[in-house]
């Protein structure tokens, strides 16, 4: 009679093809990214070891990092051997991943191009599953004095308190601004209400004697930008 197959819990396997083993033996960057999940997760369940289970949930999004960060507690949870605690670390791994990259965003940066803005938000807003809109505060040689979220929102739209955003910027003393917010819809084509909050906000700039230097629109991989396309004169 054919043995009956036993799957093998992690601690069976050998050293060399633990997560946690291989890292301090290799190197973290020696681990895939089901294997770093896994180390997350820390156990499987009756079918699975973490890292079988680490691969399901990486599947369920394509393989994408950017997909899994948009996952909630529920989602998480629907997977056997996930229960409330595991979702809560996976998620929280991932906003501090996120948080990390906010703090690339650092004061006497020069903002050079859309671009250069583009780079500096797109790790921070571009996976977001609501909009969120950033202001960046800018000196006369448009270094960066500081950086404020001003707005979060739904699905679809952020609103701003456009008194509130001059104000912040007399008090840091700036003479520009740059605006960035994403779009969960992943096309960075501007609404007409985009379009019109931008106007707006850059005819009270003026008054103030402070230059809206540009509004950047971000999308998943790509970006619109109102000075590249000459709309802020």
């Amino acid at each position: 009679m054919q043995e009956e197959y036993k799957r093998q819990t992690i601690t069976e396997w050998s050293e060399d093809d633990r997560p946690r083993e291989k890292m301090l033996k290799n190197g973290i960057d020696s681990l895939s990214d089901a294997e770093l999940l896994a180390i997350l997760i820390g156990s499987g369940s009756q079918e699975d070891t973490a890292v079988d289970l680490a691969r399901k949930i990486l599947h369920s999004c394509k393989g994408n990092l950017r997909e899994l960060s948009n996952r909630s507690v529920h989602d998480l949870c629907k997977f056997r051997g996930i229960g409330l605690a595991k979702a809560i670390a996976i998620i929280a791994a991932m906003e501090l991943g996120r948080r990390r990259e906010q703090e690339n965003i650092v004061p006497s940066t020069k903002i050079v191009s859309s671009k250069t803005v583009y780079e500096l938000f797109h790790p921070v807003i571009g996976d977001l599953p609501c909009e969120q809109v950033w202001a960046l505060f800018l000196t006369r040689k448009n270094t960066i004095i500081d950086k404020r979220r001003i707005s979060q929102g739904g699905l679809a739209f952020a609103s701003i308190d456009i008194r509130l955003l001059l104000k912040t910027a007399l008090e840091l003393s700036a003479a520009g601004l740059v605006l960035c917010h994403n779009h969960p819809s992943g096309t960075p084509r501007p609404s007409e209400t985009d379009n019109a909050l931008t106007f707006k906000i850059k005819e009270s700039a003026n008054a103030m004697d402070i230059l809206l230097m540009d509004h950047i629109i971000i999308g998943n991989d790509d970006y619109y930008s109102y000075a590249d396309k000459k709309l802020l004169p």
